[in-house]
């Protein structure tokens, strides 16, 4: 079986109508950049789509929490480079971790953190992945080296990306 990698990652281009005023990504685009790169990467890495998933099983993911820390400003024009990765998955839940760079991957521009909840949306409760999506999940999780707090992690990444 092949091995599927665990961080991922696409390039973007920061576009006019998403920018504010001063030529910066605006605040709420971020999160929409990184989840749009996202889902075209697990298509792209692991022919997983999820709205096909949603068309022909009627399962779905919805947002339960973000967490976002913006720590250099995305401009207008300039390629982003989004990585991605599952950091926990449990029978209903996955964490996501994402982190929007500059293009070379030397300045860290956001970290967030999104909690998704398994949804059945015919019965529009939540319900647990099967089998099949938990082996996949098990697969590609990458999680933390340890328990930590999102404040500790921005802290960690924004020390280790200074040297």
């Amino acid at each position: 079986m092949k091995q599927l990698e665990k961080i991922i990652e696409s390039k973007v281009k920061i576009r006019f109508p998403d920018c504010d005023p001063f030529n910066h990504l605006n605040n709420s685009k971020y999160i929409d950049y990184i989840i749009n790169a996202r889902e075209d990467q697990l298509v792209e890495f692991y022919d997983f789509d999820i709205y096909k998933l949603a068309q022909q099983e009627g399962i779905s993911w919805v947002v339960a929490q973000n967490q976002i820390a913006y720590l250099s400003p995305a401009t207008l024009m300039e390629t982003v480079t989004i990585q991605t990765q599952l950091i926990f998955c449990n029978e209903k839940t996955l964490v996501l971790e994402a982190l929007m760079w500059n293009e070379d991957k030397s300045i860290l521009k956001a970290i967030l953190w999104s909690k998704f909840i398994h949804f059945n949306l015919k019965t529009k409760k939540s319900e647990i992945h099967s089998e099949e999506l938990m082996n996949l999940f098990k697969q590609i999780e990458n999680p933390l080296n340890e328990p930590i707090a999102f404040e500790k992690r921005v802290e960690n990444l924004r020390f280790s990306n200074t040297n």
